[in-house]
């Protein structure tokens, strides 16, 4: 099977059903991106080792799913996949709490950085703050599933979280952000 089929030279795509529209429709830049973050998602979860693994797994399962969902046209009834529910976002929102248990309180604001393995946490949780606009763009023109908005603003939250779990983990100090004083 070749895997070049020259039927998007001409800057357009087929979502499931086989459906054509150009690249540049807000449908596939919102699937697109969201599969541009289950790239990062596994990077991050190649970075971690052992860390978080089996979580960041199920989230790649997770955004795989969405992106599916999202090239379905919305006249098309996805039968193959199960979407995402409340529980994968109970499974983020306990993670979270786990780790937050063992980080200092947050009390300003930290920039992205201090070790390779944070920094590649915060561009995942920027991506996915950009597929969450993406999708909620959507939204006002389409019927999405309102728990594909909901998983992706806490899966932000997660990795966030995340990002300063692996920096304690790793001993790096956080990056905090001081306002520059008007003189």
């Amino acid at each position: 099977m070749k895997i070049y089929t020259k039927t998007g030279d001409l800057g357009e795509t087929s979502l499931y059903g086989g459906k054509r529209m150009s690249k540049a429709n807000i449908k596939i830049d919102a699937y697109g991106t969201v599969d541009e973050l289950n790239a990062h998602i596994g990077l991050v979860k190649d970075v971690c080792g052992e860390i978080q693994h089996d979580i960041l797994l199920k989230i790649q399962e997770n955004l795989f799913v969405i992106g599916a969902f999202l090239a379905t046209p919305a006249d098309k009834e996805n039968k193959f996949f199960e979407n995402v529910n409340e529980k994968d976002i109970e499974v983020l929102e306990k993670q979270i709490d786990l780790m937050n248990e063992s980080l200092k309180p947050l009390t300003k604001f930290i920039l992205p950085g201090g070790h390779q393995y944070v920094s590649s946490c915060h561009i995942a949780r920027t991506v996915c703050r950009r597929a969450e606009r993406i999708v909620v763009d959507l939204s006002s023109v389409e019927n999405v599933n309102p728990l594909i908005v909901k998983y992706l603003n806490r899966l932000s939250d997660y990795i966030f979280v995340l990002s300063r779990f692996l920096a304690s983990k790793l001993s790096v100090n956080e990056i905090e952000w001081l306002p520059k004083k008007n003189k």
